[in-house]
């Protein structure tokens, strides 16, 4: 008796085994027919907005804590183009922001503010860049799938249709499965650039928020009396 059942297990586990060599994933996405290519392009194109997008937030958010300090010291003492000069060493939107500022000392505070807020605007628009698209493919891939499935069921179906006599399940089962790898390539692609998309959103809020707190507190500084 125990012999059989671990006959048993073991042919399930060489069947299963058999079945994992027999359909990977590769075989899989091959069959899925056309329309994996320009699923396949999406997501090329979802990876490649991620990675960029990722390294020019970084760029963006790496103004070190003690700049603000070194801008105020330096404004105090009414060197402005020392000030100047420490804003053109950092590649950062606040530091672009806070330069335009000070080369507008001596105007009227409101023109500062709006100097401020006009450069701030160009800088979001360059974290922001690309981000629509991504949103774009979120959506796009599952509806390709979607539709390559549609066809492939069509195609499947046709195929049952010029079959004389009793239809095999192995052909229906196979062109239903078939049709099915594009919708689940499309879902797949589909949920990652979402994630992505909702993880950079929240990354150049967070840098949007400090790019604002700091030119607050430029503005704060101006308004002090000396």
């Amino acid at each position: 008796m125990i012999f059989t059942q671990i006959t048993t297990v073991q042919d399930t586990t060489d069947v299963l085994a058999n079945s994992t060599d027999s359909v990977r994933i590769i075989d899989l996405l091959l069959q899925g027919g056309f329309m994996m290519i320009p699923i396949l392009v999406l997501s090329i194109v979802a990876v490649y907005i991620f990675v960029e997008r990722v390294r020019t937030i970084n760029g963006a958010s790496k103004t070190p804590d003690e700049f603000m300090s070194q801008i105020r010291q330096q404004v105090e003492k009414g060197d402005v183009n020392g000030a100047k000069l420490t804003c053109q060493h950092h590649d950062s939107p606040i530091a672009r922001m806070i330069e335009k500022g000070i080369t507008r000392i001596g105007s009227p505070l409101k023109n500062i503010e709006v100097s401020i807020e006009n450069v701030g605007k160009i800088e979001i628009f360059k974290l922001e860049k690309n981000l629509s698209l991504l949103a774009t493919i979120s959506g796009a891939a599952p509806m390709l799938g979607f539709l390559g499935t549609v066809i492939g069921m069509i195609q499947a179906f046709i195929s049952i249709a010029q079959e004389e006599g009793s239809v095999s399940p192995k052909l229906l089962s196979e062109g239903i499965y078939t049709a099915m790898v594009t919708t689940a390539a499309g879902l797949f692609v589909g949920i990652l650039a979402y994630l992505g998309y909702n993880y950079l959103v929240t990354r150049v809020q967070k840098v949007i928020h400090k790019m604002e707190y700091n030119s607050i507190d430029f503005i704060d500084l101006l308004q002090e009396p000396r």
